[in-house]
């Protein structure tokens, strides 16, 4: 007997509502209005196989309404994954439990993107079609032919990110992108008109995008809406007129059902109004075969493609660059070696200008991009071209003053896999990509973000440019590696870190001023322990000079003066915290012993530096805002020279 459409969409508003009750907490609004467009993709449309999630050519799915999460668990569960299991969604919301309050793609094979943070999600997606076009321009369509498809609520198209990632999108013409706008009206608030009166549809046809309306609780009217979305060559949005909450009669179309489980009355209500006359999380038998059926639909074409990948001449490297393995190279060592042969005195930035010359040109897969400071951020080279919507195969994107939607597509270019992408913007507007670097720290993914002028040394902007707090508050975020080199040698030791990093990002922080090179061996990648003695005391050791960046250059001139009055000092680099952090503690006693004075530098806060120095030691450093000025007459005037600092550290020494 066949099943209906509704039927199928019926265990999706079951399992989601009898699992938001049973956690009594959760949202089942949405899953429950969504569940039949939802259906109509999964079971007709989606490109995807159950027993091989990471299929490379599958369609991406990405749930970016993630406060709905029960329903992709659903979805997953009813077309044969191996996990959410039944007892999952049991127990969902519940500790240990890959049913999570909001999907996340650690957890479950099947979740392409964390998702909760409202358009991050939209936003990751725009990231996940550039990588598909980008590797098919690359491969081919024998290789790589499939779509990024979103479920996105009125919050993920009001957040602000979203009105980067449209334009981004709408650009580039990403037409393998398309987005079921689920279009119920309602907000937690109450209705959206309460806060919004834009002309959504009119907004996303201005920005280049095809959109198109169906009602979502017609199954054929919902493919029809696809069909067209499918064949036009622009991003497609589909308003999907749904009602939150659908099955609930007594309160559905209203925000009642968004946040709340429904109650024990009101999901009895909903099941006689639905015909379900099922236990709580039972599925009867032909509509779990069903399910079960429309999840095996991709088995062959899966098959297909792994027979046209080992046939291909160019399937090994496809499959190396979706497995995320970096290809054999030294071209960060050939580097190295010609800076210690030639030392240069450059700013940091330039520094990683070089180190890309050489890395980009030995790694295919990295994808540059800068939020409109090309010549500014540095990170752009000879060996990139332009990636635009008349030719994907570049590896350069001009990502406009978009620096929220740019991290956040870097994530989803990093997600889908097969791309290392890398972009810039000034360290200051960090602050602008935040929620996308934590993020990226969050589902572990391998993006690599270029932040330039650093420090107060970037000069004549002023303190609206020049990052004080920023460094620490990067450092505090766990899983994301924060490098701040001193010279050029470190610079390319960090690049060569950040790539190495599989399992989440890193952040380069870069001088806009010229430094001098301060390492004058590379017998290892000294930076990879996070801290290293740079120069041991002359005299008999009694302080030990910690710092990063550019105020290495400082320390070293502090220990000169020291050394000069007798008192013998260490200077110790620290270009990365939390790898410094994951030494031995034999080795972190070795580089900062107990029975010195230590004494940190640093062109920023100096909270979090009595980590290292302890309360009985110094910290140098601004706990105020910048100014506008040169940057030498900035250093000055903050107190940060040697000149100032030497006469500090011998009055703590002789307990003044």
């Amino acid at each position: 007997m066949t099943v209906a459409p509704k039927q199928l969409a019926n265990a999706v508003r079951a399992l989601s509502m009898d699992a938001v009750q049973a956690a009594n907490s959760g949202h089942p609004g949405m899953p429950m209005g969504m569940a039949d467009a939802a259906t109509v993709l999964f079971t007709q449309y989606l490109k995807f196989d159950p027993q091989a999630p990471k299929w490379a050519d599958r369609d991406r799915f990405v749930l970016s309404a993630g406060h709905g999460s029960m329903l992709i668990y659903s979805l997953l569960h009813l077309t044969g994954y191996a996990r959410p299991t039944i007892e999952d969604i049991r127990n969902f919301r519940q500790l240990n439990s890959p049913c999570a309050g909001h999907p996340e793609n650690f957890e479950l094979a099947g979740v392409e993107a964390t998702t909760g943070p409202l358009g991050s999600g939209f936003a990751a997606a725009v990231g996940m079609a550039i990588a598909e076009r980008h590797l098919n321009a690359s491969f081919g369509d024998d290789l790589v032919d499939h779509h990024t498809w979103v479920i996105a609520g009125d919050g993920c198209l009001m957040e602000g990110i979203n009105h980067e990632a449209v334009g981004l999108a709408g650009h580039l013409g990403l037409g393998r992108l398309i987005v079921l706008w689920d279009d119920n009206k309602i907000t937690i608030d109450g209705a959206v008109d309460l806060s919004s009166s834009e002309n959504v549809l009119g907004r996303y046809d201005a920005s280049g995008w095809h959109t198109v309306a169906c009602d979502g609780h017609d199954p054929a009217d919902v493919a029809r809406a696809i069909d067209e979305a499918l064949t036009d060559p622009r991003p497609s949005l589909i308003s999907v007129r749904t009602i939150i909450g659908y099955g609930a009669p007594n309160k559905q179309g209203t925000s009642a059902t968004h946040g709340s489980p429904l109650g024990s009355d009101e999901v009895a209500a909903a099941r006689a109004t639905l015909g379900w006359d099922s236990a709580p999380f039972e599925i009867p038998a032909d509509i779990a075969a069903a399910w079960a059926e429309a999840g095996k639909r991709g088995a062959s074409v899966r098959a297909d493609w792994e027979k046209r990948v080992a046939a291909h001449p160019e399937g090994a490297e496809f499959t190396r660059r979706m497995a995320g393995k970096l290809p054999v190279n030294a071209a960060a060592a050939e580097h190295i070696s010609a800076l210690l042969a030639n030392p240069a005195k450059v700013a940091t930035r330039k520094a990683s200008e070089d180190a890309l010359q050489a890395l980009t040109a030995a790694i295919p897969e990295m994808v540059g991009g800068s939020a409109d400071l090309t010549g500014s951020n540095n990170t752009k080279t000879k060996v990139q071209k332009p990636l635009t919507a008349k030719d994907y195969s570049g590896r350069y994107i001009y990502y406009g003053i978009r620096e929220f939607g740019m991290a956040a597509a870097m994530n989803g270019m990093a997600l889908h896999g097969g791309v290392i992408p890398y972009g810039g913007t000034f360290l200051v507007f960090s602050d602008y990509c935040r929620p996308a670097i934590r993020l990226s720290a969050l589902q572990q993914t391998r993006v690599v973000y270029v932040m330039t002028h650093d420090s107060i040394g970037l000069g004549e902007d002023g303190p609206t440019h020049q990052p004080i707090e920023h460094i620490m508050s990067l450092r505090v975020m766990p899983n994301l590696d924060v490098y701040r080199p001193a010279d050029a040698v470190e610079t390319a030791e960090c690049w060569a870190l950040s790539l190495e990093k599989a399992d989440g990002p890193s952040l380069l922080a870069l001088s806009r001023q010229n430094l001098p090179q301060v390492r004058t061996d590379a017998n290892e990648n000294y930076s990879a322990k996070g801290a290293y003695r740079l120069r041991a005391a002359t005299a008999a050791r009694k302080v030990v000079l910690v710092a990063s960046g550019s105020e290495v250059e400082i320390a070293l001139g502090v220990a000169d003066k020291l050394e000069a009055a007798g008192v013998g000092a260490d200077v110790v680099s620290m270009p990365c915290w939390s790898r410094f952090d994951a030494q031995t503690k034999a080795y972190k006693t070795d580089v900062l012993p107990a029975d010195v004075l230590k004494v940190s530098i640093e062109a920023g806060t100096t909270m979090g530096w009595e980590r290292y120095v302890g309360l009985d030691g110094l910290s140098f450093g601004i706990d105020g805002f910048g100014a506008s000025a040169p940057a030498p007459d900035l250093y000055r005037h903050f107190g940060l020279t040697p000149d100032a600092i030497a006469p500090k550290v011998l009055a703590a020494l002789n307990g003044n």
